[in-house]
């Protein structure tokens, strides 16, 4: 711009007053400050990192690296709000044109839409049903999908979205995810069979489930399960570190956790689902989400930014109770190591998407968990409730379910119900809730058949693993151990 305009100055000099020049220059330069404050939306979602030091970036950036690199999480700047007719239109939709609807409005001109309809059918090709409880009670069951767990919503999704990038630019990615359950089967299974993508799923060995862990193991091909002998928070932190390591930039590193914004978009849809089915504009609800590194819950506080008439967001916890002591007393301290509970999903000690929380608040967290800026802590109270539970009082739920309304649940669904109860019993708010069950009761047998006495019966897509044979290696928590195999295998 600066050039256009000394050739302008030099041709005009010559031909014109010293007036007319000095027009034609401010009006160049008046449009040149307008193209510099519109800029920044020609791309239409612009992300900035937690941790505030790196540059704003595109969904398609942050999406493909995973972690920003000053190892913050990418948050979007802005995302569009919904009205009241537009609500309203979507109300009879099934899940996979109002998963392509809200999609198209956040992703905008990301994508093309033949593209992302394509992608969003065939990423949601299964049933999303809302049990009801009582008259003022639902369970939102996400465990009809392949791996029968939550995980698939955003798991699917995330990976077309990659394959789309990916194809496009002819680039070659390897995942990287820590698991505490469900999160490495989902992944490993929504990329299973790519191409241009190969996944490495670090999960703690005593921790997962026997049908958790055969999701991750009896793949193969693109997909490599490596058991860790630690917690899930050994595992977070070992990705987290290899992202972070410029010495191992030249491996195309990403990841499919939460920390990946790609997982909490299309988290926040099945939100906007269970209100459109089960609410009238401007009708509020009660949200109850089990809880463990808080990526569901993000997707929650996303749709709710978004225009969802969402009363209040319970994100109950199991026994490792760091965020309800924080909501307690303003004051965070991760629990190091994490207490191993029935709800194994949830075993986490620092929540990685606590700090994007923060941020929707005016507040600052870093990676380590230290508190640099307080957020409205007024206002992040008056959302969000958090409550522990124990696996004591997990079973208790889980049998009073199956006896009182012959409904089915695992430890994870149990630990939303009782924060559900345990809020309604201190506020005696009887506004209309929702809880999610997260996860189908036969991934755990031994919990369900130990607390009900009832085996629960296996969906077609968890009959499939019981044969399998099984590969997988195993590691220690040591990171140097780590980056050397990645080296081996990756380079």
């Amino acid at each position: 711009m600066e050039k256009l305009i000394n050739e302008l100055r030099l041709v005009v000099q010559k031909r014109h007053s010293r007036n007319y020049i000095y027009k034609q220059v401010a009006c160049i330069w008046n449009f040149q400050i307008i193209i510099r404050e519109i800029k920044p939306n020609l791309i239409n979602m612009r992300l900035y990192s937690t941790n505030l030091q790196a540059e704003e970036v595109s969904f398609e950036t942050a999406l493909i690296a995973g972690l920003a690199p000053d190892k913050g999480l990418y948050m979007p700047k802005t995302l569009p709000g919904f009205s009241e007719e537009e609500l309203l239109s979507l109300k009879d939709e099934p899940y996979p044109e109002i998963a392509f609807q809200i999609l198209k409005k956040i992703l905008k001109d990301e994508i093309d839409e033949e593209s992302l309809k394509e992608i969003t059918y065939d990423a949601y090709n299964y049933d999303v049903p809302l049990e009801k409880v009582d008259d003022i009670t639902y369970i939102m069951r996400l465990d009809r999908g392949p791996t029968a767990s939550f995980k698939d919503f955003a798991a699917r999704m995330m990976a077309r979205l990659m394959q789309y990038y990916l194809k496009k630019e002819e680039r070659q990615l390897t995942i990287l995810t820590a698991t505490s359950g469900d999160t490495g089967s989902a992944v490993a299974h929504a990329f299973y069979g790519l191409d241009n993508i190969r996944v490495i799923v670090l999960f703690p060995q005593d921790e997962v489930s026997d049908r958790q862990r055969k999701q991750m193991t009896t793949l193969g091909e693109n997909i490599t399960a490596l058991s860790i002998d630690g917690k899930f928070d050994d595992c977070q932190a070992m990705v987290k570190q290899a992202f972070a390591d410029e010495e191992l930039s030249h491996l195309n590193l990403s990841s499919a956790n939460s920390i990946n914004i790609g997982r909490l978009v299309p988290q926040s849809i099945y939100y906007f689902y269970a209100y459109l089915k089960l609410r009238d504009y401007p009708e509020e609800l009660i949200v109850s989400i089990p809880s463990g590194n808080f990526g569901n819950m993000m997707g929650c506080v996303l749709a709710k930014t978004m225009g969802v008439p969402i009363k209040k967001i319970l994100a109950s916890v199991n026994e490792n109770d760091e965020v309800p002591t924080f909501l307690d007393c303003g004051k965070y301290a991760k629990i190091v190591p994490s207490k191993n509970c029935l709800s194994n999903a949830m075993n986490v000690g620092h929540p990685s998407n606590l700090s994007r929380l923060i941020a929707i608040y005016g507040g600052e967290m870093d990676e380590k968990g230290n508190v640099n800026r307080m957020p409205d802590m007024e206002g992040l109270r008056q959302d969000i409730s958090s409550t522990s539970v124990t696996d004591k009082e997990t079973k208790a739920i889980m049998k009073e379910f199956f006896d009182d309304y012959n409904i089915l649940i695992e430890p994870h669904g149990a630990v939303g119900i009782k924060g559900l109860r345990d809020y309604r019993e201190l506020t005696k708010d009887n506004t209309l809730a929702v809880t999610l069950e997260t996860a189908h009761p036969a991934k755990f047998p031994e919990e369900v058949s130990s607390v009900v006495g009832v085996d629960p019966e296996l969906p077609e897509s968890l009959q499939k693993i019981e044969s399998g044979e099984e590969h997988m290696e195993s590691l220690t928590t040591d990171y140097a151990s780590f980056k050397e195999y990645l080296k081996m295998k990756l380079e």
